[in-house]
């Protein structure tokens, strides 16, 4: 499995761009995963449902499971960013959304008018390759936004 991560300040457009990729690289015929790092804490059910109401009860695991898909909840802090890879299924390309200081390689997303400048240039950010931009930048590597084929070339090229 080969590994390529977005990164970004909040509201850069992170997720628009990992919809985007995931899109045209399946399209290319290859199998896509991603990985999405949240800040705070969520919920990926329903208060009511059965498993969240599983636990509420106190499970620390609770598979849910239908002829269509699967998920796994599990409560207690998150293991790293590479032990969760190593949790995917085989594919071609996990894309990681997040995880900004992790030694993968990354495109940042950026865009001028969140005024300030990019991760890559306040050091808030590591092994970034490349900025996917439609505003100019000093000193990096820049790829248009709203180039999706260049911009999924580029995490073809550069995923470890």
């Amino acid at each position: 499995m080969k590994v390529f991560g977005v990164t970004g300040r909040k509201d850069a457009g992170k997720t628009t761009l990992v919809e985007a990729l995931v899109r045209e690289l399946t399209a290319r015929g290859l199998v896509v995963a991603t990985l999405k790092h949240a800040h705070h804490g969520f919920e990926v059910d329903e208060p009511g449902r059965d498993s969240f109401r599983h636990r509420e009860a106190g499970a620390r695991e609770v598979l849910v499971a239908s002829g269509a898909r699967w998920a796994l909840m599990h409560e207690g802090p998150a293991p790293g960013l590479f032990e969760l890879l190593g949790r995917l299924s085989p594919c071609d390309l996990a894309l990681v959304e997040g995880w900004k200081v992790e030694p993968h390689p990354k495109l940042e997303v950026w865009r001028a008018a969140l005024g300030e400048p990019p991760l890559a240039v306040a050091g808030g950010a590591a092994n970034v390759v490349a900025v996917a931009s439609d505003d100019p930048v000093e000193g990096l590597r820049r790829v248009a936004l709203s180039d999706v084929p260049a911009l999924a070339d580029l995490a073809l090229a550069e995923a470890a």
